[in-house]
């Protein structure tokens, strides 16, 4: 087995899910053996500063965080592939990088637009974060193009 265990931050859109097909293809060729989910809680700071109810909020994506995992954690489990699930709260390229080094990673598997230039700079990449921050080797999907 090359993987032991395999990281794959999640953030509940389809590009991010674009990832999941790779990894389960790890999985049941040998390449990979545990499959760690991983969904971080992000509040974003300016919440606190308007006065807001973050603790509701904040209950409210973990509630959907959990139910989000455990439908694709049962997928797994019925491909007999062995997984867990995750959920963290903080800044997710920073939790997912320090995460990966906690639990001992041996590979993050990531979705990515592919944005370069202007689009990088205006909408930001999780995913390159993650490449520039994490001491794990990091394997980058990108989705298939419109009609593949």
């Amino acid at each position: 087995m090359m993987y032991k265990k395999v990281l794959v931050p999640l953030d509940g859109s389809k590009l991010a899910e674009c990832a999941l097909p790779h990894v389960k293809e790890m999985a049941k060729n040998g390449f990979a053996g545990k499959i760690i989910l991983l969904n971080v809680v992000d509040l974003h700071p300016n919440i606190f500063a308007e006065g807001i109810d973050a603790s509701y909020i904040q209950k409210a994506q973990y509630e959907n965080s959990k139910k989000y995992l455990d439908g694709l954690k049962a997928q797994f489990q019925a491909e007999g592939i062995e997984i867990q699930a995750e959920i963290l709260k903080g800044i997710a390229a920073q939790a997912i990088a320090d995460y990966a080094q906690q639990v001992g990673a041996d590979l993050i598997v990531i979705a990515t637009h592919g944005y370069t230039g202007m689009k990088r700079l205006m909408f930001g990449s999780v995913a390159l974060r993650i490449l520039h921050d994490a001491h794990t080797p990091v394997l980058l999907i990108r989705p298939a193009p419109p009609g593949k």
